[in-house]
């Protein structure tokens, strides 16, 4: 209990100096004007002539310094926690409740904001930096940082223990299959399956639960697209990172304004792309409405397109798809939404995070037509797993045996119809 107190002083010591030095340099006139690192330079000065920090070493008062700066220009606890490599997902429950994710497990990190108001600061700097507004009348919003992180910010009353945020981290370097394959999250074999499939124009589809990597996966099958194809990415937060490809256009979602003018949706992006010529479009993740209009430009010669989803099988993915459908247009008939979306997709690859926290391709199945009013799934590679114990996952992603029915796009590019 004594340590706890003490550490407790001695956090509460630290953010008193951190405010009495922020708010000398703040009532410096010149440190608005300054650079980013003469403002650094400017508080490290200060904290060298303060009384209180004599007998800080070098390093301490470096920590300090930096403490300031993010108060001042940063994000302040988050600064450290969003140059943390290993940290994955950091999720603010209130200004006193800081939890992250680190190798696939969440724990509590003992930093905190000193008030809400300054949690607000933070959220209104980041949200402002992304163009996107947020207040009591628009309480929930999606935005990014620089680095490509994604963020979601709940306001109250909607949020009953105060302002809520929680961000995605994304890897310093895109996601590619090589890596997949160095994680085991996908196999050789499968990877030049697919690689073939996007090259030659089949539209894929991603499933998998939250986390278990769809975007990362998205990203790393971008890297087949050939590079000469006109690209048009529809985010609702501008997450991937294409590479190698410079027709490429990426779009993004807008949020409307306090007055509930300005909304743009992924539907009306979705539209638009149509009229930009694209060779291929790709949607970072369907949800509701959209993807009708997706199914629609896979149906309009928009060869090699690509999308997420969230599901718990391959199945159970066209299911969604048929019940977001039905948002769209409610009258329409099911059988007509199932042709739809049968002749729309033809691989649908699924992902799982299992319960060792890996993230692992456990299907791949081609779509197939429809059979007695319901869409046929041929699993063309399926997850084995061999004996395992509870807390690792052990097996691998085989070929079923079953060939790939649908040859003639691999055919058309000279491929030959086996692969």
């Amino acid at each position: 209990m004594m340590k706890e107190m003490n550490a407790e002083t001695e956090w509460t010591d630290c953010e008193k100096l951190k405010n009495l030095i922020s708010e000398e340099i703040k009532g410096n006139p010149a440190s608005g004007g300054m650079t980013d690192a003469e403002l650094e330079s400017l508080i490290f000065e200060t904290v060298g002539k303060r009384e209180e920090c004599a007998a800080l070493s070098f390093c301490d008062r470096m920590t300090l310094t930096e403490k300031v700066y993010s108060g001042i220009r940063g994000l302040d606890v988050l600064d450290p926690l969003l140059s943390d490599d290993s940290i994955t997902e950091i999720m603010v429950n209130g200004p006193d409740s800081v939890y992250i994710e680190r190798n696939g497990k969440t724990e509590k990190c003992s930093c905190r904001f000193e008030s809400e108001e300054k949690l607000m600061n933070i959220i209104q700097r980041i949200v402002s930096n992304a163009g996107r507004e947020v207040n009591t009348a628009v309480p929930i919003v999606d935005a990014r940082l620089d680095d490509g992180s994604r963020v979601n910010v709940v306001l109250p009353p909607v949020s009953l223990c105060g302002p809520v945020l929680t961000v995605r981290k994304f890897p310093k370097e895109p996601m590619t299959v090589k890596r997949l394959i160095e994680y085991g999250s996908l196999t050789e074999e499968a990877a030049a399956f697919l690689e073939k499939l996007v090259a030659v124009g089949y539209n894929v589809f991603i499933s998998g639960g939250t986390g278990s990597g769809k975007t990362s996966f998205l990203n790393a099958l971008s890297d087949f697209i050939p590079s000469d194809s006109r690209v048009v990415t529809v985010e609702d937060s501008a997450e991937l990172r294409i590479s190698g490809i410079d027709n490429l256009v990426s779009l993004e979602t807008r949020n409307a304004n306090s007055s509930g003018n300005g909304l743009i949706t992924v539907r009306n992006l979705i539209r638009t792309s149509l009229r930009m010529r694209p060779d291929r479009i790709i949607v970072g993740e369907v949800r509701g409405a959209e993807a009708l209009d997706m199914l629609q430009a896979m149906n309009t010669g928009h060869d090699g397109s690509l999308s997420t989803g969230h599901a718990n099988s391959s199945r159970d993915m066209l299911h969604r798809l048929e019940t977001m459908v039905l948002e769209a247009g409610p009258g329409l008939p099911l059988t007509a939404i199932r042709s739809q979306i049968a002749s729309a997709l033809d691989i649908v690859v699924h992902l799982s995070r299992m319960r060792d926290k890996s993230r692992k391709v456990t299907e791949i199945c081609e779509v197939c037509g429809i059979e007695n009013g319901e869409i046929q799934l041929s699993t063309l590679f399926e997850y084995r797993e061999d004996e395992s114990d509870c807390f690792t996952v052990k097996g691998k992603l085989e070929r079923t045996g079953v060939k790939l029915k649908n040859t003639r796009k691999l055919e058309n590019a000279g491929m030959g119809a086996q692969i």
